[in-house]
């Protein structure tokens, strides 16, 4: 039976199709898997996928996706699997998301990734979103641009990764130093093109941290002044545990904490879930 502390990539025996039960989506959310090699070109502290190892999606069997997609929604639309292997209160298809076992942007394909999931889509007549969950690495690459205007057209959205505001803090929780004003560059380039939403975990020590919320605030009303269209902000905190070195060791934020810090973020006219 799938559930929220159970996101195994392997549940459905596929390469790159698997089901998960997500609280940000609200029900079943079909994940495509770009990398079964688990790889990632970030290696945040709580990931929770296990044997992560440092770089970037390879290329996809893009006949093989396709096959896969379309038996497995088959499983979830006309057959008994929604009964078999969901809780009676979540068996809705709530999005279709570009998720898996490191950074879907990177993937040498991806353009050609989206264009087939669209066409099984539109197969079964799905009006579903169409989700990207990223670290923004490399949203402005041409191919990942043009797949990101495609996905605008089947409700897309991408849900972009903001842990915290400043090179240290990036470090110590997504393991790679990232300056503010690239942050902001890339949520740019995808607010151009796709509907976004940030998408923050919050931990004890970013609720410890006393500038935390006072940066990421800062950050969020430059982007605002700069034009830049949120959709909203999707805060969460862990779910399942990290399978990386000292994961054990982490908690979430208190949850006073984090309806306190969303509170902040609603006053900047900005709508936040708090899972």
């Amino acid at each position: 039976m799938l559930s929220t502390e159970n996101h195994d990539r392997d549940v459905a025996g596929l390469t790159y199709v698997y089901p998960v039960v997500s609280r940000r989506a609200g029900g079943v959310s079909l994940g495509i898997n770009l990398s079964p090699n688990h790889a990632c070109n970030w290696q945040c502290v709580y990931c929770q996928v296990p044997d992560l190892k440092v770089g970037v999606s390879p290329r996809v069997d893009i006949p093989l996706l396709k096959q896969e997609l379309d038996s497995f929604l088959a499983q979830l639309m006309h057959g008994d699997y929604m009964q078999s292997h969901v809780p009676e209160d979540c068996r809705t298809l709530q999005d279709i998301a570009f998720s898996g076992n490191g950074e879907p942007s990177t993937c040498p394909n991806f353009l050609d990734a989206v264009q087939v999931v669209t066409e099984v889509m539109d197969k079964y007549g799905l009006a579903i979103p169409l989700r990207l969950i990223t670290n923004g690495s490399s949203v402005h690459k041409a191919g990942v641009q043009q797949g990101l205007k495609r996905m605008a057209a089947y409700q897309g959205e991408v849900w972009f990764k903001v842990d915290g505001v400043g090179e240290q803090r990036t470090k110590s929780i997504n393991g790679v130093s990232i300056k503010p004003d690239w942050q902001l560059k890339q949520l740019q380039a995808v607010a151009n093109v796709c509907p976004v939403k940030l998408q923050t975990c919050l931990l004890q020590a970013q609720s410890e941290d006393d500038k935390f919320a006072e940066d990421y605030l800062t950050w969020l009303k430059q982007a605002l002044a700069l034009g830049v269209k949120l959709e909203g902000v999707l805060l969460y905190g862990l779910a399942r545990p990290s399978m990386q070195q000292g994961g054990d060791q982490l908690a979430s934020a208190d949850k006073s904490w984090m309806r306190a810090f969303a509170e902040k973020i609603e006053s900047l006219g900005l709508s936040v879930t708090v899972s």
